[in-house]
């Protein structure tokens, strides 16, 4: 009989794992077939979006509250079409506000196994969302190896699959070398700035990445920005940066079939790099581009997140390795003076990027550098998954 899976994304990182598993799964058993909510990459793989995934790229309590109604509308529809189409599993990936009540709907209305990939960070906030989330999800797939116990404890399954990061090409110096000069960059510095995916990131954090890169070209007047724009947000990005310093060059990935080796090649040839917090610090360490990561939110999303955070660090370099190497300008600490004090002492000095660059290949290797890819072994932990539930 023919594999159904039922699949949900709801933004451009889960649309990256949720495409490399649909790869995986192809790979395994060609017979299979997907429906669900996807981005771009995932429909590259053969899979129609019930509606846009951007619908779902939401963050944060007071960013939440004014799409609540539409987004309880979307959750209905999902629903139904998942249980319409009656698949051998429900995947959600990540967006756990909006995917663990999907699952909760589909748990109700039918028995319909359910996985959800990416496993809570309840090692750093909200211990409590483990066992919450047991009650609707029978299989956890985690990137990060020490999460399983914790999804285990709580009465799921669990894999560690791997970081996709580990996956992905690394372009040679021929490429970097290209990309400098189709940009116009020939041998300058080259800072990256990465304001976010998410409309309220870019219109937070712009303004305040933007007055630091200033002070880090007063110092290194030579150096160039680049500004790779994520895909649902390139507009505002666009319109976001014409104020900067710099010349920022800014990537636009809509309508460019090569968009994501420019960004590799971007990140690989930048010499450091000023990010949000989030999956992007560890494309950039799988680039192995030294990095300052700074966030802010609103005042009262900070405030209820501050207050139960288990954790001092957000990147993921510094949690892997146990050794705060990537500095961190988090909430009211996110002012431009201080990060572009540290931009622009890491872009002069050699022995604080070596630093972070050793870090990054300890994470690199931690999180399954060498074996096989991290959405094949995603694959294999559902049909495994899948298989035991039968037996």
């Amino acid at each position: 009989m023919a594999l159904k899976i039922y699949l949900l994304a709801g933004e451009a990182s889960g649309d990256r794992l949720g495409a490399a598993l649909m790869a995986g799964l192809k790979t395994l058993r060609p017979d299979v077939s997907f429906r669900g909510v996807a981005g771009p990459l995932m429909q590259a793989e053969g899979m129609e979006s019930l509606f846009p995934m951007d619908e779902l790229s939401v963050m944060g309590i007071a960013e939440v509250l004014p799409k609540y109604p539409e987004l309880k509308r979307r959750l209905r529809e999902a629903a139904k079409d998942c249980l319409d189409f009656a698949p051998d599993a429900l995947i959600t990936i990540d967006s756990p506000e909006f995917s663990l009540r999907l699952a909760r709907l589909v748990k109700n209305g039918g028995d319909i196994p359910t996985v959800h990939y990416v496993a809570p960070s309840v090692w750093a906030w909200r211990a409590g969302r483990a066992a919450r989330m047991a009650q609707h999800i029978d299989h956890v797939m985690a990137l990060l190896p020490f999460e399983p116990p914790y999804m285990e404890a709580a009465g799921m399954s669990c894999d560690f699959v791997g970081h996709p990061v580990v996956g992905e090409p690394v372009p040679t110096e021929p490429e970097v070398a290209d990309f400098r000069a189709a940009e116009g960059l020939e041998s300058a510095p080259i800072v990256l700035a990465l304001p976010g995916s998410r409309r309220a990131e870019v219109e937070r954090l712009t303004p305040i990445f933007g007055e630091a890169l200033r002070a880090v070209l007063a110092r290194v007047p030579e150096a160039r920005v680049v500004v790779p724009a994520a895909r649902p947000v390139a507009s505002a990005v666009i319109e976001a940066v014409r104020g900067w310093p710099g010349r920022p060059v800014v990537l636009d990935p809509r309508g460019d079939p090569r968009a994501e080796a420019r960004k590799r090649a971007a990140f690989r040839a930048a010499d450091v790099a000023l990010a949000a917090s989030g999956t992007v610090s560890l494309e950039l360490a799988a680039a192995g581009t030294p990095m300052v990561v700074a966030y802010d939110m609103n005042w009262l999303s900070w405030q209820i997140m501050s207050r139960m955070a288990k954790i001092d660090t957000v990147t993921l370099v510094n949690l892997v390795t146990g050794r705060k190497v990537v500095p961190e300008f988090l909430g009211p600490a996110c002012r431009p003076e201080p990060i572009g004090t540290a931009v622009a002492d890491l872009l002069t000095e050699a022995e604080a990027r070596a630093a972070q660059i050793a870090a990054m290949d300890e994470t690199m290797d931690r999180l399954g550098r060498g074996g096989e890819t991290p959405g094949l072994r995603a694959a294999r932990s559902v049909m495994d998954f899948l298989e035991a539930r039968q037996n």
